[in-house]
């Protein structure tokens, strides 16, 4: 990848190491369960533990885990979600070799009466089947590892998640049956295609990927054309195990483009919508930039300069449709380093140095904050979110991984499934 200035090498090298550590504490050893974040009493997220998943592997490349702990941490998760209670009893934890976005992070049973997701299955999966890619050597725990993750792969019923429809459902619940939503429009649901697609026993039909296509919306924001989304991190979370330079499916060769240069858009026209500020929140600009799914102030309504602003708990943030209430996602940020380093890094270092994100700090980033927010206990003005988060922290372990080495993105190209969902959806050129 690109060379990196010594203080921009010594900066994101601190940020991985931290990041990374997230996935090392925030874990029951037991069952290998990830923590969604920080807060006490609060469930694992299946996407989490995807991530920390992919995440152990870059730790053991960079010297942040031995291998060996990498192997019984990796084993300890593959061994529960394979001998998890499946089936339709809503105390499971999970159905049809799909689980529930949020797990119980002692027992491992469905929390909240939360729905069987298919997209955070699928990261779940993407995890797995990278771990599955690393561990290749020749021993009883690593061909337990592939053993397990190929297992688990192979039992996902992607044709019942469709519902009788040519699109994936959202989700499903036991008392109710299939959300009403499917995956439709340009989303983080690009993975999830990709696997089902490629599934050699309950496989999606090219017929999905293209309905899915048919849904996208192309914009031409700022002067830039592009495959719209307005978070970030719809245009990061596929990207961390695919690399999509030079590949292309029939949507993007008919655009002369490619899923890589299109994110790589998306970033700028996030910096440039912070540079315009339409809502003139505090703080915007060429070097604070970052809108996406994440923690807010909210839920609340407060007078600022003399205007009634409502104010958000966790939710996607986007632009240049919103929603926006003046809160920034540091962690979005980075994972956009791959695409677009150039305005990056130097809006990393302002997060370190002006904004104090890292002060007191043992997982890299704060989560979010809000300089509009009339907060005055913090020093730093405005509000900073207390808490930590796996989906935040395993996308700045692995892209900044992509941008300094394209490790993962190697590491993919030889998962066999990933390659024949890629050529079941069209994709020609490039490495493939």
């Amino acid at each position: 990848m690109e060379r990196i200035a010594k203080n921009h090498q010594d900066m994101i090298d601190l940020l991985q190491r931290q990041s990374f550590q997230y996935f090392v504490h925030e874990v029951n050893l037991s069952n290998g369960l990830v923590a969604d974040k920080t807060k006490s009493g609060w469930p694992a997220s299946i996407a989490a533990v995807g991530l920390a998943l992919s995440a152990y592997t870059v730790g053991v490349e960079r010297g942040f885990l031995s291998r060996d702990e990498a192997i019984a941490r990796t084993l300890v998760v593959l061994r529960f979600f394979w001998n998890s209670p499946q089936g339709p009893d809503p105390e499971a934890s999970g159905y049809k070799g799909f689980y529930y976005h949020f797990l119980d992070m002692s027992t491992g049973r469905r929390a909240w009466s939360c729905e069987l997701s298919t997209v955070d299955t699928a990261l779940l999966l993407a995890g797995m089947l990278s771990a599955a890619a690393y561990f290749k050597q020749d021993s009883e725990d690593e061909h337990e590892i592939r053993t397990l993750a190929d297992s688990l792969y192979r039992r996902t019923d992607w044709q019942w998640a469709r519902n009788g429809r040519a699109t994936v459902a959202q989700g499903w619940k036991p008392e109710t049956g299939f959300l009403h939503y499917e995956w439709k429009g340009y989303d983080e649901g690009l993975i999830l295609y990709l696997l089902g697609l490629g599934s050699p026993t309950f496989p999606l039909s090219s017929e999905s990927y293209s309905a899915w296509t048919s849904s996208y919306k192309w914009r031409k924001i700022y002067g830039y054309e592009y495959l719209h989304a307005g978070p970030l991190f719809i245009h990061q979370l596929s990207h961390v195990w695919v690399d999509f330079r030079g590949i292309q499916d029939l949507f993007m060769r008919e655009k002369q483009l490619d899923y890589f240069e299109n994110s790589r858009r998306a970033t700028f026209v996030q910096r440039e919508y912070a540079i315009r500020n339409p809502l003139d929140f505090v703080g915007y600009g060429d070097l604070c930039w970052g809108l996406t799914a994440g923690d807010g102030p909210g839920p609340a309504t407060a007078s600022v300069r003399g205007r009634e602003i409502e104010f958000f708990g966790y939710v996607a943030r986007g632009i240049p449709d919103g929603p926006d209430d003046g809160t920034i996602a540091p962690w979005s940020v980075a994972s956009s380093l791959p695409f677009a380093p150039e305005i990056v890094l130097p809006s990393l270092k302002h997060f370190i140095d002006d904004v104090k994100l890292k002060d007191s700090n043992p997982y890299g980033f704060r989560a979010s904050f809000n300089r509009t927010f009339p907060h005055p206990q913090d020093a730093a003005g405005g509000w900073v979110s207390q808490w930590h988060f796996g989906l935040n922290q395993g996308p700045i372990v692995l892209m900044v991984e992509n941008y300094r080495s394209g490790f993962l993105w190697r590491l993919m190209r030889g998962c066999p499934y990933l390659i024949q969902g890629l050529r079941r959806a069209g994709f020609t050129s490039g490495w493939l």
